[in-house]
Formats: structure tokens, C-alpha cells, sequence
């Protein structure tokens, strides 16, 4: 419908930016003498918390004599909204060119993104209360009550945002029903508001290199388009050496004149003598 087929990978990038947050959480297990003696790295996974506790509650593959371990950690996002309060302009836009020195660059401009709040869920499954506030303790305190991670949001525009995570509320449920045979699950569930953009399509153009700019005679009404009296000629100047001129004849062509160039400017008047259009 609108007429714009593109994929910048932006809402991706915030999932990959929230799950890597916490993909580094150890629990360690101590001995009545308080040695340590055993180190557990929490796996994390992107999923819905219904999907690991059937995975922890059944065994899904009749072969493995256990199910999933744990402690473990999952995360989704659950939904989004559009957040007027943090809009820009519409008519703003990032530029950046492309290419290199003396060749014919291009221009790749995106317009201001939109704001959008992005709500994740993460949940936390131990058998035991001590490694649930071990992965708490290992957490909680760096969000006070967010924390700003920087993105490179669309690389080939070298667009980078501080992205706020904020957490929301932390909430404790316990699985177990039934007798002492049945597998208990502790789960701590921790909601986020990810403050980020989205972005619209890249668009691609080449760089103006030539301005004419025409004087008309519009007193004149011999003929309904006037009398071209003037054309100001406007281009870059710059010399073999990598001097900047304003003397258009002693410039090299525009055409090896590149957007990155130190160049001057070069006015060149052209005025109608014999009054013609």
C-alpha cells in the first residue's frame, strides 16, 4: 500500500539488545563449609514462560531420562506502543554520503524514526529460593530503574541510540501442587519498557553538482513565457593540487569533484544579450 518494500531489522536488534543484557548470569553452590563447589552459567532463550514449563513439568523427548534443567531464564516481548511524547518533526531526516574521494558519491537520508515503547517479560526458573535471589542480586541493582545500553540501530547509516531499559515490577510464583513426588518450579517474572524508534525506509539519490538559477522578464508580454534575461551558473571549484577556487576555469570537471572534497565555489553569469526565451 505504501509503496515501499524494506527491512531495517530495528525491532530485532532491541530483542538481541535485551536478551544479551543477561546472558552472562552465574549460580554458584556452596558446601556447608562455604566452599564453593560448583559454578552453573544460566542459559537464556527467547520463548513464552508456558512453553518452559511444559518443557520443565514433561519430558518431551521419550529417549532423555530428564527434562529441561534448571535454573534457567526465558524472555519475549509482549507487546508495543506508540509514545506521541518522545515524536520529532516529520520533516527532519539524517544524511549521510557515500563513497569515496573523486568519485560520483550518493546520498542516503531516513527521516526522523517513530517512538515506540517495546514491553518484555522476563521470567526466571529455579528449583531452589537461594538461586532465584542469586540471579536477582545479579540483576536488580543496575536498574535504578532503568538502564541505557547504545545501539547501532541502522548500521549502513551509522545511526546510533541510547536505548533506556526500565524495569517495571518484579513478582514471585510458585508451581507446586500436589504431593512431595511433584517437581516444584520457583519463577520470578521482571517486566521492561525498552524506550526505542523505528525507523522508515533508506533512501538512496545523487548529490547536486550543477545550480542554474534563470532571471525572466515577466513585464514582458509578447509571449506568454517571458524573456530569459540572466542565468546564474553556481558549481564546485577545486584545482588539480586539492586547492579550492572559485574560478570555474581553472577547476577540474565537477564530475571528479567528489562531496568530501575541500572545494570552493565557482559563479559564472551568463547574460541575454539578443533577448531571446
Amino acid at each position: 500500500m505504501f509503496g515501499h518494500q524494506y527491512y531495517n531489522q530495528v525491532i530485532r536488534r532491541y530483542v538481541v539488545m535485551f536478551g544479551t543484557l543477561f546472558n552472562d548470569i552465574v549460580v554458584q553452590r556452596f558446601n556447608t563449609a562455604g566452599a564453593r563447589i560448583q559454578a552453573i552459567k544460566v542459559p537464556i532463550a527467547y520463548g513464552p514462560k508456558e512453553k518452559f514449563l511444559a518443557r520443565v513439568e514433561q519430558n518431551p523427548d521419550l529417549q532423555k531420562k530428564s527434562s529441561v534443567s534448571l535454573p534457567r531464564i526465558g524472555f519475549e516481548m509482549v507487546g508495543m506502543q506508540y509514545m506521541p511524547e518522545r515524536k520529532l518533526s516529520n520533516t527532519q531526516r539524517r544524511i549521510q554520503i557515500q563513497g569515496t574521494a573523486g568519485a560520483n558519491n550518493s546520498v542516503k537520508s531516513v527521516f526522523t524514526p517513530v517512538p515506540y515503547d517495546f514491553n518484555f517479560n522476563l521470567s526466571v526458573f529455579v528449583k531452589n529460593a537461594d538461586d532465584g535471589v542469586q540471579i536477582l542480586e545479579q540483576i536488580l541493582p543496575f536498574f535504578t530503574p532503568d538502564w541505557t545500553t547504545t545501539v547501532k540501530i541502522i548500521p549502513e547509516m551509522n545511526i546510533t541510540h541510547d536505548i533506556p531499559t526500565v524495569l517495571t515490577s518484579v513478582t514471585t510464583e510458585d508451581t507446586y501442587e500436589g504431593d512431595f513426588e511433584t517437581r516444584r518450579t520457583l519463577i520470578y517474572n521482571l517486566d521492561f519498557l525498552v524506550k526505542g524508534y523505528i525507523y522508515g525506509p533508506v533512501k538512496k539519490s545523487g548529490i547536486i553538482k550543477r545550480t542554474f538559477v534563470d532571471f525572466i522578464d515577466s513585464a514582458n508580454t509578447a509571449q506568454q513565457t517571458g524573456v530569459k534575461l540572466e542565468t546564474i551558473k553556481i558549481t564546485p571549484g577545486l584545482r588539480a593540487n586539492g586547492q579550492p577556487t572559485g574560478n570555474s576555469a581553472q577547476s577540474i570537471s565537477v564530475d571528479n569533484i567528489s562531496a568530501n572534497d575541500n572545494f570552493g565555489f565557482c559563479v559564472d553569469y551568463e547574460i541575454n544579450l539578443s533577448g531571446e526565451e
